[in-house]
């Protein structure tokens, strides 16, 4: 079996974490928690909890501007140094890179790389974050919708083993080389608003851009994203910790290239739509009505 360099960098070290609310992220890529949840993860972290990222692949595939790569060995590198300088503009508690490689968009080259996360198998994948959850011991945990956002193969294998993870952790005859049984309380989903998805589509052409080309590689199909919603249970208002949350996403300079005018026309409408993240609540679960300004809603202590 090929050996996988798991890695765990502390920022700030937890104090009573039998005591203190807990917060874990798990997403694939370095910049994923930036450009997606970054503001939640900043109120939270802002605000006393300890807020823990765990990330599964070093990003390698992200297109780098040569120029950016001087002074690092590999993208991979580069990207390690963007995504701790976002945990910190965030507030986290720590980073934990599990060591997979980034597989690639669909039909690519990298699909097939044996260090590849969706190469992987599966059990081995659920059972370093059943270990990591019996250790952090959070009581919620947010991850991926189940397409993973805009259907990166990455995206929805760590959705997959997270979901898997989180429905384990608590029981004492699943993984016990893992450590003692611990149940997360909370699992919810990043999802956004298609609404903004919808104007968005509608408004590229007229800057002459293709929104079944989106990206900085052009490999994201809008069109395809706009058919499918998840509901929206919980809505973090991050109006406080936008400063934190610019600049998270600032750290990410390697992938933040682009369109300006794209970039300027999402930032506005965003603005219009309100600053805020939203969730869906996948466990326990959530009827239609359900709507919550708090992820610690109704967590016992």
């Amino acid at each position: 079996m090929m050996e996988i360099k798991e890695e765990t960098i502390i920022l700030r070290p937890t104090v009573l974490p039998e005591v203190r609310p807990t917060l874990l992220a798990v997403f694939a890529h370095p910049d994923d928690e930036s450009f997606g949840p970054g503001g939640t993860l900043a109120r939270y972290a802002w605000s006393g909890v300890a807020v823990h990222l765990i990330c599964a692949t070093g990003g390698e595939e992200g297109t780098v501007d040569a120029e950016l790569l001087r002074g690092y060995d590999s993208v991979a590198a580069l990207r390690r140094t963007e995504l701790l300088r976002a945990a910190e503009a965030l507030g986290l508690s720590s980073v934990t890179l599990l060591g997979y490689r980034d597989s690639g968009m669909p039909g690519t080259e990298a699909n097939r790389h044996p260090a590849a996360l969706i190469n992987q198998p599966r059990e081995r994948v659920v059972g370093q974050l059943v270990r990591l959850m019996r250790q952090l011991r959070p009581q919620v945990v947010i991850t991926f919708d189940p397409i993973g956002g805009y259907r990166h193969p990455d995206h929805i294998a760590i959705h997959e083993a997270t979901v898997a993870a989180f429905h384990a952790a608590g029981d004492p005859t699943a993984f016990p080389e893992a450590g003692s049984a611990y149940a997360p309380q909370k699992l919810y989903y990043t999802t956004f608003s298609r609404r903004l998805l919808r104007l968005l589509v509608k408004l590229m052409p007229l800057f002459g851009r293709d929104p079944r080309a989106f990206g900085r590689n052009r490999d994201i199909d809008l069109m395809q994203l706009v058919a499918v919603d998840f509901p929206t249970h919980a809505r973090i208002d991050t109006t406080a910790v936008q400063a934190q949350a610019h600049a998270a996403a600032l750290a990410h300079v390697s992938q933040s290239a682009g369109n300006p005018l794209i970039r300027s026309l999402l930032g506005k409408v965003a603005n219009l739509l309100g600053r805020s993240d939203t969730f869906m609540r996948a466990y326990p679960p959530a009827t239609s009505n359900v709507r919550e300004d708090d992820l610690f809603t109704g967590v016992q202590w």
